[in-house]
């Protein structure tokens, strides 16, 4: 069965779409067989595939609350599922924490942000007390400046949900807008700072789906 990691916020603007698409072609460049899954209505992640010509990596769009059961007839085959989901949709977010075995956070460092994150961490609770267990969870900083505090202070704010932060996040560069728009990732310029970046979350990500 693959693992299937979702990553979700119900704020937009967190860098949900450029993590989850640079995530799915890191791990495939790693040698792994992976889908992208957009759950998201607008489509973005849609968007980026057409923007390739789909050459790089299989997208569907699977933007229904039906998104567990549809899972199960295109994953076969393949070592994990991405799911993209979609912002400010509580039923759509509900439905993709049902599939997956891992979510993924993304927040800028705001406080806006962090407050952002209570409705989403309390649907994966209640999930978490369903299963007794998965899926597991963990915030990303994301989008942070460098030579700033504000990324260390948003970590330990987020601390506070009872949710584990990754050591590793993105931060603003201009590689991640300007290969999302040819439709490529950061990860197709292995020895730059922003490939570094998103191959450090796959590490941590591969750490907590084995812990």
């Amino acid at each position: 069965m693959p693992k299937v990691v979702s990553i979700l916020n119900q704020k937009g603007g967190s860098g949900k779409t450029t993590i989850a698409t640079n995530i799915a072609c890191a791990l495939q460049k790693l040698g792994d067989d992976v889908i992208l899954v957009d759950a998201d209505p607008q489509g973005s992640a849609r968007d980026w595939n057409e923007a390739n010509e789909a050459s790089l990596i299989p997208v569907v769009g699977l933007d229904r609350e039906t998104l567990p059961k549809d899972l199960k007839a295109i994953s076969q085959g393949y070592d994990w599922v991405v799911i993209d989901g979609a912002p400010q949709i509580a039923k759509l977010s509900a439905a993709a924490v049902r599939a997956s075995d891992v979510i993924l956070i993304p927040v800028q460092p705001s406080p806006y942000d962090i407050w952002a994150c209570a409705d989403l961490v309390d649907i994966i609770e209640a999930r978490q007390e369903v299963t007794g267990g998965p899926p597991k969870a963990a915030f990303i900083v994301s989008r942070s400046i460098k030579n700033t505090k504000l990324s260390g202070e948003a970590a330990g704010a987020l601390e506070e949900y009872g949710v584990p932060v990754f050591e590793h996040g993105t931060t603003q560069r201009v590689a991640y807008p300007t290969t999302a728009a040819e439709g490529r990732t950061v990860v197709d310029h292995p020895d730059s700072p922003a490939s570094k970046e998103i191959m450090a979350i796959v590490q941590e990500l591969k750490e907590l789906v084995n812990a």
